[in-house]
Formats: structure tokens, C-alpha cells, sequence
């Protein structure tokens, strides 16, 4: 996939299962969201796995190391081994370890998934910066991290110690709706200290290199339900996606979505793996995807026909991103979506 301006979703002749080797599957918003398996995801990736497709967990929460995750999904019916699973907590470990020397003392504001990664790669977690570290490293603590780990933080910084975080979701998805994640916490510390930290998680290219490393991926499909991490990093790496609709992403969202915001493929949910994807094609002055018919008006997008829903939508994409070239588009679609039902 080159880094050309997507004016509209694609479409397969074959399942994506088959036209793709990895799924590189988010976590939260994708497959779980809080502990419960997000409805049809079970079933989905049991079919995908056995069709011979290689499935990959790739998540920014940095808090849960590979085995507790492993057995996290494996209990959810999703068997998967540790090695299958990469967070940003490894990214970022491997971005530290190239730049102190082997052994190096490592500040951790987090969970034990940082102090697993770091050992991984050499490195000595310790918790206080009377302990010397030579970097300071913030990844998602879970709600109960308390907040004197900030100050601690912000001691190392103000030393000239060296900060990275292993991403900046601001939000993520829970059993009872969306909270403050990662980039909310490296807020704080950004606002104290007045220093940017290096960042490895999604969308940028430290995490996109350690999941082909650690895959070994030929023809990887991002899979994700965030825009700004999960589509846009596919974009980065230059490699399609796959947006399901069960996580943070809405209709509203989709629609305005910048070129490195827009996916490949849009599906409602993990069953969007094992189906083709219907072709959006140009009718008239506006573009046609099953049923529907979409155009853009001179203030709102407009919605004509009947059919699937997600047809639908497809077809709003291709009028409002065709509409918005390689901005975002401005146009309402708020009835068009409502139409929708989304």
C-alpha cells in the first residue's frame, strides 16, 4: 500500500483471511473491552486461525506482560501463546536498550509489563530515582497507580534523565465506557516537567518494527478501533488495516477522518475477517456501495436507498473523503448516519 490519498474503502474478492497472512489484531476495543470478549470475536478468530491465518496481538497497554495476556485470551477461548503477543511496553524496552548502555538502571512509572520488557532486553527496573537511573520509563499503571509515581517522574526529568513512554492513548475502552489511558497520565508529567518524551507505541514506527520483528509478517492487515493509533499506524508502516465499529471509532469520526486516519476496510466487527469487502464504485456525481447511494452536497452529505448498514457507511466514507481530498471533511453527515442508525 503506498501513502497515496484514500478517497474510499476498498474492496476484496477474498476473505481478508485469505488475502492477507497476519492479522495484527489491537486488544482493547477489537477483541475484549474490559475482561468480557467483545460479541463475535471468539468465533472469528477460532475461523481465521483455522483457515491459516497467523493471528498477532498488538497493543499499546503497556501494563500486562505477554503471559498474563496469553492466558487472558486463552481463557477468553482464544488459545494464544505469550510469543504471540507484543505490547508497547517491548517497544519501548527496545528503544531504551539502544540508546543506555547494557545493564542500565531503568525508572519505571507502570505496571509489571515494563519491568518484564526491560529484563527482556538487558535492563534493571527500579522504582525510585535515589536508585540512578539513566532513563525514566511511563506506560499505563492501571487505575489504582498512584499518583506519587508522577512526582517520581518528574524528580528523574528535572535531573536531565532521559523520558520515554510506551504510548499516549488518551483513552481507552472499558466494560463501562471510555477512561483516561496512557497519554492522559504522560499529560501530567509533560505539564510539570515541560518535557516531551520519546514515545514508541502506535501509530509510530518503533512499535510497527517490533511486531514484523517479532512476526515475521509478509502480508500483515492491521486491525484496530482507533483511528489515530491503530489506522494511522498501518499508515506509517505502509500496510492495510481493517476498522471495526466495536470500540472508540463512530460514524461521525470515520467521516472526518483525515488521509492517515482512513482505513482499508471497515466492518462492523472481527467478522469482517472472514468475508470479502464489497467494492464502493462511482455513480453519478456520488458513489454507490450495495443499496446506498452517497453524494456531497454543497453543506451535508446526503444518503439514498436501503440495504446494509455498513454499506452504507462505505458509501459516506467515499463521498466525504472524496469531498475532503487530503483534509477533513467538514460536511454534516449527521443525517446521513442517523439514517444509519449510527
Amino acid at each position: 500500500m503506498s501513502q497515496t490519498v484514500r478517497t474510499r474503502p476498498e474492496g476484496s474478492g477474498q476473505p481478508l483471511s485469505e488475502a492477507y497472512d497476519t492479522a495484527l489484531l489491537d486488544l482493547d476495543g477489537v477483541v475484549y473491552a474490559g475482561g468480557s470478549a467483545i460479541a463475535h470475536a471468539v468465533e472469528s478468530l477460532g475461523t481465521a486461525r483455522g483457515g491459516g491465518m497467523h493471528l498477532a496481538y498488538v497493543t499499546n497497554n503497556a501494563l500486562r506482560t505477554p503471559d498474563t495476556v496469553a492466558e487472558h485470551l486463552t481463557e477468553l477461548g482464544v488459545p494464544t501463546e505469550a510469543g504471540d503477543v507484543i505490547t508497547s511496553a517491548q517497544a519501548v524496552a527496545r528503544l531504551i536498550s539502544e540508546q543506555v548502555p547494557a545493564g542500565a538502571r531503568v525508572l519505571v512509572i507502570g505496571g509489571d509489563g515494563l519491568r518484564v520488557a526491560l529484563r527482556e532486553r538487558g535492563l534493571e527496573p527500579v522504582e525510585s530515582v535515589d536508585d540512578d537511573p539513566v532513563a525514566v520509563v511511563q506506560g499505563y499503571g492501571g487505575p489504582e497507580l498512584p499518583w506519587g509515581r508522577f512526582a517520581e517522574a518528574c524528580y528523574a526529568i528535572g535531573r536531565g534523565v532521559p523520558w520515554f513512554a510506551s504510548n499516549t492513548d488518551l483513552t481507552i475502552p472499558s466494560a463501562r465506557g471510555i477512561v483516561p489511558g496512557n497519554g492522559a497520565a504522560v499529560e501530567v508529567v509533560r505539564i510539570a516537567t515541560g518535557a516531551e518524551p520519546q514515545v514508541a507505541g502506535k501509530p509510530l514506527t518503533p512499535m510497527h518494527r517490533e511486531t514484523i520483528l517479532r512476526t515475521g509478517a509478509e502480508r500483515p492487515l492491521v486491525v484496530g478501533d482507533r483511528l489515530d493509533t491503530d489506522i494511522e499506524g498501518a499508515f506509517n508502516g505502509e500496510v492495510d488495516s481493517l476498522l471495526v465499529l466495536t470500540g472508540v471509532t463512530d460514524g461521525a469520526q470515520l467521516l472526518a477522518a483525515p488521509p492517515r486516519h482512513r482505513p482499508t476496510y471497515v466492518d462492523a466487527d472481527l467478522r469482517g475477517l472472514l468475508t470479502g469487502q464489497p467494492e464502493v464504485v462511482e455513480a453519478g456525481d456520488g458513489f454507490r456501495c450495495g443499496g446506498w447511494t452517497a453524494t456531497a452536497g454543497s453543506d451535508q452529505l446526503e444518503l439514498d436507498g436501503e440495504g446494509e448498514v455498513l454499506d452504507g457507511l462505505r458509501a459516506l466514507c467515499a463521498a466525504a473523503w472524496t469531498a475532503a481530498g487530503a483534509g477533513s471533511c467538514g460536511l454534516d453527515g449527521g443525517k446521513a448516519l442517523a439514517r444509519l442508525g449510527l
